[in-house]
């Protein structure tokens, strides 16, 4: 199957993308991660992650944060620790990283413009109760792309 990318004027010379493609991670959880890390340099941007998944800081949860606590962490008011989906995200900053760095840019100066979040395929099953009946599963599969600019 073909992906393309969504963002728009992708110059190959001050660009460079990295994609993750139908992994089963929360897509809410993946779309508040890449609110809060678009903008960030990668290093920053891993650290913090390594934070959230060691739950030292909080990822804050502004649109998907109903009925949710709140957190200790500076500047967050809802909030939580999606460590499933920081690992991802973490391991899809290494592949944009390796990527930067063959096509020779500066490692230092790359930041993050864009990160997008897509939801992709359903994989729809059923799971068997009792009496003959059946529950339907349905696993939504994330996409995730990110974008680093040479400033």
């Amino acid at each position: 199957m073909h992906f393309g990318y969504s963002f728009q004027n992708y110059d190959k010379t001050r660009h460079v993308r990295a994609a993750l493609r139908e992994k089963t991670i929360s897509h809410k959880h993946a779309r508040e991660i890449a609110v809060k890390i678009k903008g960030m340099s990668i290093e920053k941007a891993r650290s913090y992650l390594q934070s959230v998944i060691n739950l030292e800081r909080a990822v804050p949860f502004k649109r998907y944060n109903n009925e949710m606590g709140h957190k200790a962490d500076t500047g967050v008011m809802s909030g939580r620790y999606p460590k499933k989906a920081a690992t991802e995200f973490v391991r899809l900053l290494d592949n944009l990283e390796s990527n930067a760095e063959y096509r020779g840019m500066d490692l230092d100066r790359l930041k993050i413009i864009n990160a997008t979040v897509h939801k992709g395929r359903k994989l729809e099953r059923f799971t068997p109760r009792a009496q003959g009946r059946a529950t339907p599963k349905v696993n939504i599969l994330t996409h995730v792309e990110l974008v680093a600019q040479e400033i």
